[in-house]
């Protein structure tokens, strides 16, 4: 397998480092705007197995020509270039993945859905972390009931040790970061698709020493395509964001005072972009780089040969020191190598664009998160 990794930051670092030590992997390209960072990447990370090249990811030309004679491309770039270089891979007859984040933008990549089967590729969006590996552990859950009622998805990266203004540090994109406060949030209630606002309905939740008490709160994106593809299947279907006590309530503030907006303002003669500073901002004076810790817990509730069930998911992943990549990396990056691995063997024999869990095996993807030691536990019961 030639496997293509479009980014050069934190999650095409750790995607670049697993495809390099996975057994089928003859070769990896990992290119970015930035040729040195490429490189960089390239030598520290890629097993002796990854080569480099330059790439502005705002021409898709450019990405058609680079990914020409690859299997298989992974975007690690912010999703607004995610749909141009789903296009760039199709015409260069490469299947496509990528870390997603934009209901909007998969949208638009599913559109394409036609094309990819003409082409006879498949085009799979939205396969980090959340959105990605919950919507298979959903379906695997899934799979062990007969009928499920609800979904409760929770999934938090935090740092092991909090401080600053939001005892919170930076551990992915900022500008993804930010889209999960702001837009709309999809749900399904009683069945029916209902869109909530973002920053609602915070929730106490407990996980295990050292982390104790923490919140939840609706954030968008988690979900993905899980909503429409459960329609009809499931009753109650929601996500929500983990976070130290506290965070949902400062973050509320710099929404309410405009902080989030693209839309200028004139400050001392200079019009300024209130979310262009605050991303800026969020750069400068967050945490980052510190020992960190990704937590899930994914609960379905319904009916196992006429009795009530529950079966419950639940990960606490933590920064490796050993490889240095850090929890949100690991759980992150893994899963949309595994993804891009399954496409490019022909494990996934599916064609067109497809969320993935109309078209991953969703045990054999947790048993390759298993063997790169994500843990993900899962614990059933019986319902009163």
């Amino acid at each position: 397998m030639r496997c293509a990794v479009l980014g050069a930051g934190l999650m095409g670092r750790a995607a670049v480092w697993d495809l390099a030590r996975s057994p089928g992997v003859e070769r990896v390209l990992v290119a970015d705007a930035d040729g040195a960072r490429a490189r960089a990447v390239a030598q520290a990370a890629g097993a002796g197995r990854a080569v480099a090249a330059t790439l502005d990811v705002r021409k898709p030309a450019a990405a058609t020509r680079l990914l020409r004679g690859w299997d298989v491309a992974i975007s690690a770039v912010p999703y607004l270039f995610n749909l141009g270089l789903a296009r760039a891979a199709l015409a260069a007859g490469a299947h496509f993945c990528d870390l997603g984040g934009n209901d909007a933008i998969v949208a638009a990549e599913l559109a394409l859905d036609r094309e990819a089967r003409r082409r006879g590729l498949s085009l799979v969006p939205d396969c980090g972390l959340a959105p990605g590996m919950v919507a298979l552990v959903v379906t695997a859950g899934m799979a062990r009931l007969d009928r499920t009622r609800s979904v409760r998805i929770r999934v938090g990266g935090l740092p092991q040790k909090p401080r600053g203004p939001l005892d919170y540090q930076l551990v992915f994109s900022v500008h993804g970061l930010i889209n999960e406060y702001v837009e709309p949030v999809r749900t399904l209630r009683g069945g029916k698709l209902v869109v909530v606002p973002p920053l609602t309905e915070v929730e106490a939740l407990t996980f295990p020493p050292p982390f104790g008490k923490l919140e939840a709160f609706y954030t968008s994106g988690g979900t993905s395509t899980l909503p429409e593809s459960l329609r009809g299947r499931v009753r109650d279907l929601d996500y929500k964001t983990i976070r130290y006590p506290g965070h949902c309530a400062k973050v509320r503030v710099l929404l309410d005072l405009g902080l989030t907006s693209w839309d200028e303002i004139e400050v001392e003669g200079k019009l300024v972009s209130p979310r262009g500073l605050l991303s800026a901002l969020l750069m400068k004076v967050l945490p980052s780089g510190e020992p960190d810790a990704v937590l899930m817990r994914t609960v379905l509730e319904g009916v196992k040969d006429g009795r009530g069930r529950r079966v419950e998911y639940e990960m606490i992943d933590l920064a490796d020191r050993k490889t240095g990549l850090t929890a949100m990396m690991r759980t992150t990056a893994f899963p949309i190598s595994v993804v891009a691995q399954m496409l490019a063997s022909g494990r996934v024999t599916a064609r067109g664009a497809l969320p993935q869990e109309a078209c991953l095996p969703a045990e054999e993807f947790l048993g390759e998160l298993a063997r790169r030691g994500i843990e993900i536990r899962r614990r059933e019961r019986a319902l009163g």
